[in-house]
């Protein structure tokens, strides 16, 4: 299935989510308070709106409930960030990522159930934007600009091949820490392990690594 984004607050970090979905090709609704600013990515959004207001028959208006992933990125507008995190959530959208200021809005975050929090750079979200669009990524944690621990689904593709004849490590860079199947959770897997499709695996590499594994090995 296709996904969509939509991204709310247009600020440096929103602003470069909607630019790269845009080049990537994806749908994303691009919202904010600010005229200027929906008027500079209306171009790069598929819908792009001003809100003079945050409530539930607002963001129903723009179809926020067909969206698969939604950021709030709102600036030093805590209330507004708070408001709209809980009401996406209460909407039933899948996964909501908030963008925090601060140690005490971070808490009030996950304590109303967003589905992560961050705190990124320019750089960071232009990644983020190029991981969350991959239907194998489940998640991703970033350890430095250049390495990352990544969940990935293994696919069709490698169903029933051992990790030995995979040979992760030397035809892509990259290493596989652990598996999970269900509810087990195999740490450093042996090598004669055989991946099974619908397999999460733990990934540990340099970010170029595991894109190309992504896109050649999977």
């Amino acid at each position: 299935m296709e996904k969509s984004f939509a991204v709310f607050g247009l600020g440096r970090f929103g602003g470069t989510l909607v630019k790269a979905f845009h080049d990537s090709g994806i749908e994303v609704i691009a919202v904010d308070k600010d005229e200027d600013k929906v008027k500079a990515y209306s171009d790069l959004a598929t819908y792009a709106v001003r809100i003079s207001q945050i409530d539930e028959t607002t963001l129903n208006d723009m179809g926020v409930r067909n969206v698969n992933h939604a950021f709030v990125s709102f600036g030093d507008d805590l209330q507004a960030s708070i408001l709209t995190s809980l009401l996406l959530k209460d909407m039933g959208v899948p996964k909501v990522w908030t963008k925090s200021q601060n140690a005490h809005h971070t808490k009030v975050l996950e304590k109303i159930g967003v589905d992560r929090v961050i705190q990124p750079s320019h750089d960071v979200a232009k990644r983020i934007a190029k991981h969350i669009v991959s239907d194998k990524m489940i998640d991703f944690i970033e350890l430095s600009d250049q390495y990352s621990i990544v969940e990935i689904e293994a696919t069709p593709k490698i169903d029933g091949i051992t990790l030995q004849k995979l040979n992760l490590r030397v035809r892509y860079g990259c290493t596989i820490v652990g598996i999970q199947r269900g509810a087990e959770f195999n740490i450093s897997p042996p090598i004669d392990e055989i991946i099974h499709e619908g397999d999460t695996l733990i990934i540990i590499g340099r970010n170029e690594d595991i894109d190309r594994f992504e896109k050649e090995g999977m």
